[in-house]
């Protein structure tokens, strides 16, 4: 399900087959240009209608129904520059805003571990402003012997921690191939990954404050090490 207007209009430009659109009076002369919309059944009903179906009042006006399609596998990725790994994170905003990041910051792919929450559900979606839909996502089955893999195939592979012994993300030089890898809020990375991954790193801050939030963090990661020049 994809909610709010901009989000439909990044789903009719994926690769996801769209079921039907249901939309307000008001939103519908927003949708008549998108792509692959005389080709969707589109419902039209009162505002209240819409309010019921949806459950909640973050639908902006519009709501998709789209099927999802299977995702590649980590060799099909791994001829990419950038990627973000995630491990553990059950929480589907901060999925959907390290899409929106990834995205911004020309990143190829998304490798999810086994436990990481659903990156197309509503939620994530919505957050990502629709980016998720245009984001290849890969979801391993075994865990961490991606990292592995992603070494193995010429990939630095960056550890993100708060660990003040980790080497300051700045100041490194970027590699031409480069997978950053982020865990959940608290927790933080999996052992077997911090031995796995060929550097630890973290974002200098202020000493009193304990970390980043895993979102922001990427993005600063992200940004750091962006090979995009615009």
């Amino acid at each position: 399900m994809v909610e709010s207007p901009t989000a439909v209009e990044r789903l009719m430009t994926s690769q996801y087959p769209v079921r039907s659109v249901l939309t307000t009076l008001a939103n519908l002369p927003r949708l008549r240009h998108l792509p692959r919309i005389d080709d969707t059944t589109v419902y039209v009903v009162e505002p209240i209608v819409l309010e019921r179906v949806v459950g909640f009042d973050l639908h902006r006006g519009v709501l998709a129904s789209a099927t999802r399609v299977p995702g590649p596998e980590l060799d099909d990725v791994v001829g990419a520059t950038r990627l973000l790994v995630v491990e553990g994170s059950n929480d589907t905003e901060n999925l959907g805003a390290l899409a929106r990041s990834a995205r911004a910051f020309g990143v190829e792919a998304l490798v999810l571990d086994p436990t990481a929450a659903d990156p197309l559900s509503r939620r994530a979606v919505r957050v990502s402003m629709g980016e998720m839909l245009h984001l290849p996502i890969v979801r391993c089955t075994t865990w961490p012997d991606p990292i592995a893999r992603l070494n193995a195939t010429g990939f630095e592979t960056w550890a993100l921690t708060p660990d003040r012994d980790a080497d300051r993300l700045y100041g490194r030089g970027f590699p031409g191939r480069l997978a950053l890898i982020v865990g959940a809020e608290g927790p933080g990375l999996s052992r077997g990954v911090l031995d796995t991954a060929t550097a630890l790193v973290r974002i200098p801050i202020r000493s009193d404050v304990d970390s980043l939030n895993i979102g922001h963090a990427a993005a600063v990661a992200m940004a750091a090490t962006s090979y995009l020049t615009d």
